[in-house]
């Protein structure tokens, strides 16, 4: 096991959670949601559900009911991965987008199938303990009475009536008065309680092939999507085995492809060549590798991460030992560059993290994609409709090309780190791009430099955009960003806002125990017994 420094250099000061059952994530009565269920006898899974579920009302400006999901699960003796993420209408084709640049953000256009509930529905059936009911009642409680709105959830609620001012349904659902409710007012949504209710009476089939199924068709066919019934009863996750790499006598798990998990693996395959621990931590030297090594992992999976059916190359071969030292002596140590993709050999998101005393330990991530989706909710029933679709591609001949019943390369990544085979820590950094990103820097911290995760996660980030341009976050030091800026780095001043960085939440075992960590960059907390 690493060992850790109990240090805080950072600017925040808020302290990690030690216990022997935790909860980790991105706001506080979710976090309280799970840790009542393991209160209640309940284990890790249970905790996990309760809280994604509490997360669909109490943080709507990040996921909801009509979500996505994807889950890595340590069940005591070995790891299992689950991918819930939702296919395309089948009856899209590619020519029916083949004339735009990119996919449409919002409307009917931008949305696949939903699958977090189907999620909660599948790790209940095969990991859960309590009834599956039962995990639906902080969250029905939360919608029917209301709950008063955190600050941070308050700031981006602000943006909505803008951003969705097309969305009259939306409005009416999650706004009042025309107005983002305030941080400290309550907010409520009977329409969601109505609808988590008939979820959990129903063990969740309503909303595949029930009544609410059929709510969620006669709304698409209604305002012209394609979105039919026969394609909700057609959705099913997936368990898949995770994809993993060795990093220094780790290993760093991820959900393979249509998931951008593999660019964090890359990315760290290339530093393993590197030994960037022998560069001083937040030094010049030490950034500049890590972006040179991300942007070389960002070329390769922007080209080649696709629906598992649809990808060119088996990924396996991106994670070859050779290829990835072929790409990091492709690293100038003193000059930043723009890389092109390689050719291997061929051969708006809430995460949360739990763990119980048993052993067991969960790492979930459920996503809209960009704040509250496509805009669409459907009437009476609180259901905002991820737009997930939106990260199809519209290039003819890119394995991520758009079409029908396909799945979209996927941002939202959940992640698991063993020795050994023996669990070591369950992590995952929300925020689109960032999230690849997030997991190495975790990564780099933890495990080269000993950081402790509560201090791994104040540290300052950075973060690369598709331009090639990077953004700080304030707390390194002037004289390391004018060195960057020397070796060739388009330093972008403006992007220092903190939802541009992400939101970590983790949870590290010790011998007895687990210690917790969750970002000050969001309104959330680790709790633990």
């Amino acid at each position: 096991m690493t060992s850790l420094s109990w240090d805080f250099p950072y600017h925040s000061q808020r302290m990690p959670v030690m216990a022997r059952s935790i909860v980790a994530t991105s706001q506080p009565l979710a976090a309280q949601a799970g840790l009542r269920m393991l209160q209640a006898g309940g284990n890790a899974i249970d905790a996990a559900i309760a809280t994604a579920i509490a997360l669909t009302v109490v943080e709507p400006t990040s996921n909801g009911i009509g979500s996505d999901a994807f889950a890595i699960v340590w069940d005591g003796k070995q790891l299992h991965g689950l991918n819930a993420s939702g296919r395309s209408p089948s009856a899209w084709t590619f020519e029916q987008f083949s004339s735009l640049d990119s996919m449409p953000e919002y409307g009917w256009n931008s949305v696949s199938i939903p699958g977090a509930v189907s999620a909660w529905m599948e790790l209940s059936r095969r990991f859960g303990s309590l009834p599956f009911g039962e995990l639906f009642a902080p969250a029905i409680e939360y919608a029917c009475n209301g709950f008063l709105v955190s600050p941070i959830t308050a700031a981006r609620w602000k943006t909505v009536p803008e951003t969705y001012r097309n969305f009259p349904e939306l409005g009416a659902t999650f706004l009042l008065d025309g107005r983002a409710p305030r941080a400290g007012e309550s907010f409520n949504c009977k329409e969601q309680a109505s609808t988590l209710e008939q979820i959990a009476e129903t063990n969740g089939e309503t909303f595949y092939r029930g009544k609410l199924a059929e709510k969620i068709a006669a709304h698409s066919k209604a305002t012209g999507g394609m979105l039919t019934d026969e394609d909700l009863d057609k959705h099913h996750p997936d368990w898949v085995e995770t994809v993993s790499i060795k990093y220094h006598g780790l290993e760093l798990h991820e959900i393979p492809p249509n998931g951008q998990g593999i660019t964090a693996l890359l990315m760290l395959g290339i530093l393993e060549h590197w030994n960037i621990q022998d560069y001083p931590v937040d030094s010049a030297d030490s950034l500049h590798l890590q972006i040179e090594a991300m942007k070389l992992a960002f070329a390769d999976s922007y080209r080649y991460v696709a629906d598992l059916s649809c990808m060119e190359i088996d990924y396996h071969d991106l994670l070859q030992t050779d290829y990835l030292s072929q790409r990091a002596r492709l690293i100038d140590i003193k000059h930043a560059q723009n890389p092109e993709y390689g050719v291997p050999r061929r051969g708006g998101t809430v995460y949360l993290s739990t763990a119980d005393a048993n052993g067991m330990m969960v790492s979930f991530i459920q996503s809209n994609f960009m704040g509250f989706g496509s805009g669409i909710v459907v009437p009476d029933t609180g259901i905002s409709m991820q737009n997930r679709a939106a990260c199809f591609s519209t290039k003819k001949g890119h394995p991520n090309q758009v079409d029908g019943a396909k799945r979209p390369f996927h941002t939202i990544i959940p992640a698991f780190v063993t020795k050994q085979g023996n669990p070591v820590m369950s992590f995952g950094v929300m925020g689109a791009a960032m999230q690849a990103q997030g997991h190495s820097q975790m990564m780099v911290r933890i495990f080269d430099y000993h950081q402790n995760p509560q201090a791994a996660c104040d540290a300052p980030r950075w973060r690369l955009f598709e331009n090639m341009e990077v953004a700080f976050e304030p707390g390194f030091s002037t004289d390391v960003l004018e060195d960057l800026k020397k070796r060739g780095h388009k330093i972008n001043y403006l992007k220092t806002n903190p939802t541009w960085f992400g939101g970590g939440q983790l949870i590290y075992k010790l011998s007895g125990g687990y210690c917790g960590a969750s970002d000050s960059r969001k309104d959330g907390q680790a709790v633990g017994f």
